[in-house]
């Protein structure tokens, strides 16, 4: 009993560990790189939420290769210029794309 259940917990690791490697591969973006985008996304959050003049939780954050991706809802274009400033100030950032609407 104790072997079956050993053995069906290798499984679901070994599914898991194959599963998360093919996500990456897809996206054609090796682990590296990936993690790379990740601490780019965390930084950019993490300015415009010490930014007053920005509404982080209205604004979504994706990097893809050190491309960094704005979207969500700004007040004004002042808030959205200021998004596209901080998040073209971060270290390691290659280019933004500023797909921010504006809705007062």
């Amino acid at each position: 009993m104790k072997y079956a259940r050993a053995l069906a917990f290798a499984a679901l690791a070994g599914a898991t560990i194959i599963s998360a490697g093919c996500s990456v591969a897809r996206d054609q973006q090796s682990v590296g790189s990936y993690v790379d985008d990740a601490g780019i996304t965390t930084a950019v959050k993490a300015k415009m939420a010490e930014d007053k003049s920005v509404s982080a939780t209205a604004i979504s954050v994706e990097t893809l290769n050190g491309t960094v991706q704005l979207s969500g809802f700004a007040k004004s274009q002042a808030e959205k210029n200021q998004a596209e400033a901080i998040a073209r100030n971060t270290k390691h950032v290659r280019d933004v794309r500023n797909s921010i609407v504006v809705r007062p």
